[in-house]
């Protein structure tokens, strides 16, 4: 199976709901394929009609849908998207060699005919290596600074929060922006060291995605008693991200991973205040801790990151990881830090449960007007993931999400109840 996904699911701490240990084997000459990937779908059903004030900049609960109705339905897969991989491996010249592409199809689409929605390209990348020295991969994959996150997040095989609160959408949140910020899909040049005693290392150039760390820096301030709108907006970033990660894992009956990981990116962002635009540059900065353990029927895990200048979202998006100087008409940085805590129990049903709390704090930057800026979504997670066969798993979640901004005034609350059921293949 695909590695991501085996990840995926043994990282969601799922193993209750079984899934094969790999998918459809082809031997083809000197190499052999593995065909692979999941369909997954939920009903959701979402109560947003508890609001206070204006929406806080960068809030997650959603407060009305597009025809302003508080109360809504919606269809489409969850924070895992529906997934078709075709993996290829080899041994060459003692070098174990390997692609991997995938494809992201969707399950749901919110247009008039239901074919507007464009699917996701999310892999290609190739690897090459042997145990004795590592592995280097080339190619777009999931990003190193948290992806241990998402991988151990329990609603990876559920929903966990809305996007948008409408039909159609590619995937959910899960907890994207209510405990780790998303690691996205990069193209990257990464090396991992071998397995020694269960500790590793991963160290890697990324491409630098645009459109994030201050597309969403818009604000309003008072100076002299007047109010402008001033809006900072990222130009470039002038070199490739480094990202790393080391971890250690161990078996036993007492079984776990602890990791660490972080990443670092130049950033330029241009400050537009009406009539001039000044630009500003910095140092986006991240860096996190987890820990995931497994006695028995019980599952832990616990998470933290501390960043400067990445949101509290999509490292940069959404929430913006820059705020604007009154006094020195300049860009600054925003503080964020948060985490989640996740317990699961497998009762004799086979059935695990699970309950997870997680929150995602934004600061405003040094100087920056209190307004709509959001301070914090919080989010807490009560599922169900049951195997109904070894390769269908059915789910059910409840979750609430809160957004709060700096100013009391900004609040917003929302409940969702999801039903669905998940197949790997």
């Amino acid at each position: 199976m695909n590695n991501k996904i085996k990840l995926a699911v043994a990282g969601a701490v799922l193993s209750a709901a079984s899934v094969a240990n790999a998918g459809i084997i082809i031997p083809a000459g000197d190499w052999t394929i593995d065909i692979n990937g999941n369909v997954n779908a939920y009903a959701t059903w979402i109560d947003a009609d508890k609001t206070k004030g204006t929406a806080p900049t960068g809030g997650l609960a959603v407060t009305r849908d597009a025809s302003g109705e508080s109360d809504t339905q919606t269809m489409n897969t969850g924070l895992l998207p529906a997934w078709l991989g075709f993996t290829g491996t080899t041994r060459q010249n003692d070098l174990d060699v390997s692609f991997t592409i995938s494809f992201q199809p969707n399950v749901s689409d919110n247009g008039v005919t239901g074919d507007g929605k464009t699917p996701l390209n999310r892999q290609a990348f190739i690897t090459f290596g042997d145990k004795s020295w590592g592995t280097v991969k080339l190619g777009k994959d999931l990003g190193i600074f948290a992806g241990q996150a998402i991988l151990n997040d329990m609603t990876l095989l559920g929903v966990g929060a809305a996007l948008g609160g409408v039909s159609g959408t590619s995937t959910t949140l899960g907890g994207i922006g209510t405990g780790y910020i998303y690691p996205a899909w990069k193209g990257q040049i990464a090396y991992t060291t071998p397995n020694m005693n269960g500790f590793s290392a991963t160290i890697a150039i990324t491409n630098p995605n645009q459109g994030g760390f201050g597309d969403a820096a818009s604000v309003t301030t008072t100076s002299d008693g007047e109010v402008s709108t001033t809006t900072a907006t990222e130009l470039y970033q002038d070199r490739f991200g480094i990202e790393g990660q080391v971890m250690y894992e161990w078996t036993g009956d007492v079984a776990g991973k602890v990791w660490a990981s972080g990443a670092s990116y130049d950033v330029t962002v241009g400050t537009n205040t009406g009539a001039t635009i000044t630009d500003d540059s910095f140092t986006a900065s991240v860096y996190d801790i987890g820990a995931n353990i497994n006695a028995g029927n019980l599952g832990l895990t616990a998470y933290y990151y501390d960043g400067e200048g990445v949101g509290s979202t999509m490292m940069g998006g959404f929430s913006g990881a820059t705020g604007y100087d009154v006094q020195s008409g300049s860009a600054k940085k925003r503080d964020s830090d948060g985490g989640y805590l996740q317990a699961t129990y497998v009762i004799p049903t086979g059935t695990k449960l699970g309950v997870a709390y997680g929150v995602s704090n934004l600061d405003e930057a040094s100087g920056e007007s209190e307004g709509t800026l959001l301070d914090k979504n919080e989010r807490w997670t009560v599922g169900a993931y049951h195997p109904l066969t070894k390769h269908l798993n059915l789910v059910a979640e409840y979750n609430k999400i809160e957004s709060e901004g700096h100013n009391s005034a900004h609040k917003d609350e929302q409940d969702t109840f999801s039903l669905g059921a998940i197949l790997f293949f």
